[in-house]
């Protein structure tokens, strides 16, 4: 029997999430980068660069809104299908969680 991912999709998309205190966003000629600043040298060795979209997604992230409305956000936003821009988003919000620089609310 096949299983079915879009229940598991839809789950992920009403998550709201939010930034880590200690993760500090600059946009340096054109480009976001991504540094946390937490007490570990090897942690502040770890800097991220996003793209635009991916910083879109970061600026959207606000303690307040679902993944699911960054989501419409982006598809409004960007010359996309639906389909693809989630796809995106929860491998992006994969990567955020797995580096330890946002939270689930």
């Amino acid at each position: 029997m096949p299983v079915n991912n879009d229940n598991a999709v839809n789950a992920r998309l009403d998550r709201v999430l939010a930034r880590k205190d200690d993760i500090v966003s600059r946009d340096i000629a054109g480009e976001t980068f991504l540094v946390p600043i937490r007490g570990d040298l090897a942690d502040m060795q770890k800097i991220f660069t996003l793209d635009t979209v991916a910083a879109f997604i970061w600026d959207s992230i606000d303690g307040k809104r679902a993944l699911s409305d960054i989501l419409d956000s982006v598809t409004g936003k960007f010359d996309v299908t639906r389909e693809s821009a989630a796809a995106d988003l929860e491998a992006f919000y994969g990567e955020l969680l797995e580096n330890g620089l946002i939270l689930e609310l």
